[in-house]
């Protein structure tokens, strides 16, 4: 497995070592000692699957402090765009978000610690797996508005994405009482 450096302490993109034959693929998306020696030493507690048609938009979501998460992100069916935003105060990139592609077709996947937004929009029709380092707490969700200037997200579509309505209702960051 590769770990390359997004730019943001903590963020990054990880990219198995997949096995091809004439039958299809094999890798490992998760293999605690291996990532234990490229020095991510996280214990997940739970796996998630969404499934979002093409043109949707999901986040920008968060779980404070106590139960902030970790998450592994990877897309198993489509295409979309992942987002991640780094919303720790004193980190030298706060308010800095990176986006990638994340497709069946690159098996790419994205690192993400604590302390940051995350989000991401479906180019196709897609399917998202995720490992996360906690489990959920519905008093400690929360979302912030995809489009908030202070953030700034440069997202790839030019028409208003399908939102739920918690995601249509989430306030700015300067309004919300982030606990990180």
């Amino acid at each position: 497995m590769k770990k390359q450096e997004t730019g943001i302490e903590g963020l990054y993109i990880l990219e198995p070592n997949v096995f091809h034959d004439d039958r299809g693929f094999f890798y490992e998306s998760y293999n605690k000692q291996t990532f234990s020696e490229l020095g991510i030493d996280t214990e997940f507690v739970q796996d998630n699957h969404s499934q979002s048609k093409k043109g949707v938009l999901r986040g920008l979501h968060y779980q404070s402090e106590p139960h902030a998460l970790v998450k592994l992100v990877r897309c198993t069916k489509g295409k979309l765009y992942d987002v991640a935003v780094d919303i720790r105060k004193e980190s030298p990139t706060y308010l800095k978000w990176f986006g990638i592609e994340l497709s069946e077709e690159n098996q790419k996947m994205l690192y993400i610690p604590e302390g940051f937004l995350h989000g991401f929009y479906s180019l196709e029709d897609c399917e998202l797996q995720y490992k996360v380092s906690d489990y959920y707490f519905r008093d400690l969700d929360g979302s912030i508005a995809w489009d908030d200037e202070e953030i700034g997200i440069d997202w790839p579509f030019s028409e208003r994405p399908d939102l739920s309505e918690k995601d249509k209702n989430a306030p700015m960051l300067k309004d919300a009482d982030l606990v990180f």
